[in-house]
């Protein structure tokens, strides 16, 4: 009985308001699961009877339902966390977490935001790509992918050259913070800089799913799930789940826009 199973087919459907909502709700699962309507009403500026039939749209027969899911998910994660290191646990568990991970990642990308999104990508902006560490690494396909797709891209890999880059930016650009905790400090001074300036971009963030500043200060943002795992003190969690969040929004962009731009074939095997 996983929350993330039960809301799947229902995100396509949701209006903006009700995705601010889901979004709340992802975020401070650890908080909902022991507190009563009335307060997680309160906290999300809804009526009771508001969020009640947020909750039912979502899947659930009622509020005691939907928490009841969200402790068992938690509950999971928890038990997940014990033991974060893939020598510590066998192969094929591994294995199922690391599905899970990617799986849970693709669910929870809301539609009508891929299709805003993709709305952007259709007038060709100048894309400019952001991220540290093994996120860094995932930019570097990303770079490759979105330029063979006809994009301009520019992605400053060293501190030295995002100084630059953060100056260049303008209100028709489309910028992507790649940070899987969301809480790094140079990121966010230039996204609190674009946020004040009169040259804004639309922001796009990939983080995890807990509440962090990066997603906070970005225009929308997708959320992923994955272990952490560090080896000599390196972090070095898995990154599909990122990689695969930025495929999608190409796959979906040729989706929409494909016949226009350029020859997509597709081919089955």
């Amino acid at each position: 009985m996983n929350f993330f199973e039960i809301v799947n087919s229902k995100l396509g459907s949701l209006t903006k308001n009700e995705q601010a909502l889901f979004d709340y709700v992802v975020k401070n699962m650890n908080k909902i699961k022991n507190q009563s309507i009335r307060e997680v009403a309160s906290e999300t500026y809804v009526s009771t009877a508001t969020f009640l039939r947020f909750v039912k749209k979502i899947g659930f027969v009622g509020f005691s339902e939907f928490t009841t899911v969200i402790k068992y998910t938690v509950l999971n994660e928890d038990d997940n966390k014990e033991n974060p290191m893939p020598f510590e646990v066998s192969q094929s568990d591994y294995r199922e977490e690391y599905l899970k991970n990617i799986i849970e990642s693709v669910r929870v990308m809301p539609t009508n935001k891929m299709h805003e999104l993709t709305k952007r990508l259709a007038a060709h902006p100048e894309i400019y790509l952001f991220a540290k560490g093994v996120s860094k690494h995932v930019c570097e396909y990303i770079d490759y992918l979105f330029t063979i797709a006809g994009f301009t891209i520019h992605f400053p890999a060293d501190h030295d050259y995002r100084q630059v880059a953060y100056r260049q930016i303008h209100s028709q650009d489309l910028v992507f913070i790649l940070s899987y905790d969301g809480k790094d400090e140079e990121f966010i001074k230039m996204l609190n800089q674009l946020t004040d300036s009169e040259k804004r971009a639309y922001l796009v963030s990939v983080t995890e799913p807990d509440n962090n500043a990066i997603q906070n200060l970005s225009d929308v943002n997708f959320y992923i799930f994955t272990d952490s795992v560090t080896v000599n003190n390196v972090e070095i969690g898995s990154r599909i789940s990122m990689l695969a969040v930025m495929e999608l929004i190409l796959y979906q962009y040729i989706e929409d826009y494909g016949d226009r731009d350029f020859n997509f074939k597709k081919e089955e095997h």
